[in-house]
């Protein structure tokens, strides 16, 4: 057997997309690449640890088998990585954090200093929509999740970041009601609210696009394809140079807050007391240097 941790990690993360391709992408590998690794992998062994039906990559049983051994050697060898680095007197070990997908303009102002000053620390940043940042904490698979709405029947424990606020935009100042609503997909707390809020103000609705992540709908909107309603946080520079306008409209904007949630009981790692320690003493210093503009408007 001469088989490398590189090989290993590639056949995790191929194990994990159940795909070369997006394996590939999420690694920054070039497909040719990655399937190179994968072959000198399998050389090693007499049975197939893949196997293709049709144009679908398949995990045999016996490839999920020598997974789960790859993900125990490669947990392993991190921890010398982070005992090495404790011996030093580094604070080491790993930061998963699982976001809403409008959170990514808000978390990682929240995180980049804490990683400057903690060079050992590795973060594993999930962004998603709502039902899936709600599944993974949940499950425990998450350290912290970071959302607008409080999950129901979940017992957690928070702290508030930054108010979130949701505004009816488009590209003109001027509303044209012809245009349709653009939504977001299923499970989308943005999705959730705009519903709540059309359902209150107006019973009759357009046809509608749905768009699977905020990004979509703002270039839509841009477009000139309809109307949305869309988180502030997320349209500073399109409000800015004119792309985008906030039409006036009753009963907004939303608000809701940004809060950093973790299961109530569940015992923080070091490294994530840590985080949590730095967001209390820093988040003010933090929104008067990164969100003034947003908080005062």
């Amino acid at each position: 057997m001469n088989y490398t941790i590189h090989q290993l990690q590639i056949f995790l993360k191929v194990v994990q997309t159940q795909s070369i391709t997006k394996a590939s992408e999420e690694l920054f590998m070039t497909q040719p690449a990655v399937s190179i690794q994968l072959r000198n992998l399998q050389e090693q062994f007499d049975i197939p640890l893949t196997e293709v039906v049709g144009r679908q990559l398949y995990i045999t049983d016996f490839g999920k088998e020598i997974a789960l051994i790859a993900e125990r050697v490669i947990q392993e060898l991190d921890t010398i990585n982070y005992k090495t680095q404790a011996f030093q007197g580094i604070m080491t070990g790993k930061l998963s954090i699982s976001s809403a997908s409008t959170g990514k303009y808000v978390i990682p102002f929240f995180l980049s200093g804490f990683l400057q000053a903690n060079p050992g620390i590795d973060l594993l940043l999930d962004v998603t929509n709502k039902s899936r940042v709600v599944e993974s904490l949940k499950n425990n698979e998450t350290d912290f999740a970071l959302v607008s709405v409080i999950p129901e029947k979940l017992s957690i424990e928070e702290e508030i970041l930054v108010e979130n606020k949701l505004y009816l935009v488009g590209d003109t100042a001027v509303r044209n009601e012809q245009k349709p609503l653009i939504y977001r997909e299923e499970g989308s707390a943005t999705r959730l609210a705009m519903e709540d809020y059309f359902e209150a103000h107006q019973k009759r609705q357009r046809k509608r696009i749905e768009l699977t992540s905020n990004e979509a709908v703002k270039q839509a909107v841009i477009a000139g394809l309809g109307y949305s309603i869309m988180p502030l946080i997320g349209i500073q520079n399109e409000l800015l140079n004119g792309q985008t306008h906030i039409l006036p409209s009753d009963g907004l904007p939303i608000k809701t807050e940004w809060r950093l949630i973790w299961l109530k009981g569940k015992k923080l790692a070091p490294a994530s007391h840590a985080f949590l320690e730095f967001v209390r003493a820093q988040k003010q210093e933090i929104l008067k240097e990164h969100f003034d503009w947003y908080l005062k408007y």
